[in-house]
Formats: structure tokens, sequence, C-alpha cells
């Protein structure tokens, strides 16, 4: 059985500054058996890092509408039932069961800030800034301000398809994003700039290579990949090939959104 002594010995082995900022994606039980669970994982991963973020995404309360814009991989009208069973958007809406245990234990930290987006929030523990930069227009900011201070994407027990920030390469190389619709208790928000699937995220596993610190706590494997190296990695390679990290799935909505964009931009340019 693992133990906070444990936890801290490892994450010490990546040699990363504790003062560098990190954004973290984390499978609890992938470490195997841990002496007070999650509360022990969440306390070891604070006294090792200062400032912590965490996806805290919710689904429950996204729609369908009836129509929308072309090319924006979703079935219009198909969310009848679903939509009936949507939640109203509120602060305090549990991040979804997909963002993992620890993610939810971060967002109930008495020090965390979660932001306001309905669809794509992140919960932090000093890092207000950070928390405070995302807009409905720009939900991947505080990624950027992470970047901008050097900051890390820690994978403990989970691999790329995990990695939220992957999406901030996408956008930097200008790859599509989406739209989404989101319901509060005071209207029905569109959601510009919403990520595609990252389904297909660990074909950069060779790619950044030799910029992850690996190490094993327990049964799981942690990463710690710098984020400005991982995104100065990723973006050309999504720009010499606009398929690079796509999903194989030929029922994938939003993947096939983004082969049918690059493959009507090459059929306007070979009429041209």
């Amino acid at each position: 059985m693992l133990s906070y002594r444990d936890l801290i010995t490892g994450f010490k082995k990546l040699g990363i500054d504790q003062n560098k900022p990190v954004i973290l994606h984390a499978s609890l039980s992938s470490f195997g058996e841990v002496r007070g669970g999650a509360d022990t994982l969440l306390g070891a991963t604070l006294a090792s890092f200062h400032s912590v973020m965490s996806p805290t995404f919710t689904y429950k309360n996204m729609i369908i509408p009836e129509t929308g814009p072309d090319n924006n991989g979703l079935e219009y009208g198909s969310g009848h039932d679903l939509n009936k069973m949507a939640e109203f958007y509120t602060q305090d809406m549990p991040a979804d069961r997909l963002m993992g245990i620890l993610a939810e234990k971060i967002r109930l930290h008495p020090l965390a800030q979660r932001s306001t987006h309905p669809i794509l929030s992140f919960a932090g523990i000093h890092l207000s800034e950070a928390i405070d930069r995302q807009s409905l227009e720009e939900p991947l900011a505080p990624i950027q301000w992470l970047l901008d201070q050097q900051g890390y994407v820690l994978l403990m027990g989970v691999d790329h398809t995990s990695n939220t920030s992957i999406h901030l390469a996408e956008q930097k190389a200008g790859r599509k994003s989406f739209i989404r619709w989101a319901l509060t208790p005071h209207a029905i928000y569109e959601c510009p700039g919403l990520t595609g699937c990252s389904d297909g995220f660990n074909q950069a596993t060779d790619h950044l290579a030799e910029i992850t610190i690996m190490t094993k706590i327990g049964d799981a494997t942690i990463q710690a990949i710098p984020l400005q190296e991982m995104v100065d990695i990723l973006v050309p390679i999504i720009q010499n090939d606009p398929f690079a990290l796509l999903c194989e799935k030929a029922t994938c909505p939003r993947c096939q959104a983004i082969r049918n964009q690059q493959n009507n931009q090459t059929s306007e340019h070979s009429d041209d």
C-alpha cells in the first residue's frame, strides 16, 4: 500500500521546480492501493507543487439545438431526450466523472478557485490569475497562462488522451474548433472555441519523448511535460499534417468535421 511518503518521494524524482505551476490529470486507481485514497494523493501533490490546476469540465448541462453552423461535429435535432435531462450549470456542479476523482477533490479544496465557463471550467489552487484569464471566447486561456509561466503538464497514471493542453497546440496551429451550447439558470449560452476529440493524442507520445520526464509511483507511470516545449513541438507537426493527432474512428463527428474542412480547402485550392 502506498503511503504519503511514497508519493512525495516519487514526485521529487521528477526534479521539477515546485514553484512551477502544473496542470494535472490523474487516475487514482492506476497507483494501486493508496492509504487515505484521493485525499492523500492530493495532499502529496500540493506538498510537491505549489500551484495546481485541473480541468473540471461539465457535460450534463450541454444541449443540442435544432439548427446551427455547418460542419460543427454535431447532429442537430438529435438531443431531444438528452436535452430533457440536461441540468443547469452552477459553480458547484461536480466535475464530470471523466475528469477523475482528483479533479473533483481539487474543486472542493478550500483554497481552490473555479472558473465560470459553463462547459470547460478549470479549478486551481494558488492560480487565481490563470483562472481569471478564461472567458467564454477563450476557454483555453488558463493553459496559456501556465505556458507563459513555464508550467508543466502532469500525467499521473493516464496517457495523452487525457492531456487537455494538446488542444492549445491545436488552437495555435489553426485547427478548427467547435461551438456547443450550455444550459444555465440565466440563459442558454453559445460557447465558441470548444475543443475537438483527444482520442488520437497518443500519436504525440514519440514526438514528446525527449522532453518527457518519467517515473513510477506504485503501479502508476508519472509523466511531466514542459508546456512551452510541448506546444513548440506539436504546432508545426499539426501545421505540416492537418490530420495529425486525429482519431481514426469513422464515427467520430469532430475528427471527421476537421477532415471535411481540410478536404474542402484542398479542393478549393486545386480548383484555383
